[in-house]
């Protein structure tokens, strides 16, 4: 690990490579110490619990934070142009973080509830995040809106189920194939919703 790592990012890299592998209830808060190279009460002091270390990691690495930035700063009202770079950032996102979603995927039976509220904020933030752009962008007469929170729904899960397709799948052989994707689905949103 990286030397320009705080000893919280060390602790939940740590809980996310181990929880990946072994599952939630499978890992140990020791284990998890030995790994980030930190002692036990290092993490007891830092996050308390399991549970809040796995929330924090959550917070920390899922996309709602770079989401709001790409929104407010890297959008430039055309729609086919703005869509292909939320497209091409979520997917960068969800594979830095393959690990984590699959902590969420396998784990949701017994995950705290805490940790599933905090797995769900991302989604529920870009929704809206998406909603009142198109909503915006209508107001400007860019875009037909008619329902923006499902227009939205839509469009997060078109690209959340190419996600889960690709998780388990070589990225090096479907690299172009995803690349397709994203241009091709971004270009038949943008014809539907353009006046």
């Amino acid at each position: 690990m990286s030397t320009n790592q705080t000893t919280s990012d060390k602790i939940l890299k740590a809980t996310i490579d181990l929880m990946a592998e072994k599952g939630y209830d499978g890992t140990t808060t020791k284990e998890i110490a030995l790994a980030a190279g930190v002692n036990e009460v290092t993490i007891f002091r830092h996050f308390g619990t399991k549970e809040n270390m796995l929330e924090a990691a959550f917070n920390r690495f899922h996309y709602a934070n770079e989401m709001t930035k790409l929104f407010s700063d890297g959008l430039n009202g055309n729609l086919y142009e703005d869509l292909l770079t939320l497209s091409r950032t979520y997917h960068k996102i969800m594979n830095q973080n393959k690990k984590l979603i699959s902590i969420a995927l396998k784990g949701s039976s017994n995950l705290p509830n805490a940790v599933l509220q905090e797995a769900a904020r991302s989604p529920k933030h870009l929704k809206n995040l998406l909603s009142n752009y198109l909503v915006s962008m209508s107001e400007q007469g860019k875009v037909i809106v008619t329902n923006p929170q499902m227009q939205a729904m839509s469009f997060m899960w078109m690209n959340y189920g190419a996600f889960i397709s690709r998780l388990h799948e070589n990225e090096a052989n479907s690299e172009d194939s995803l690349n397709e994707f994203i241009e091709e689905s971004v270009r038949i949103f943008t014809k539907a919703l353009t006046p």
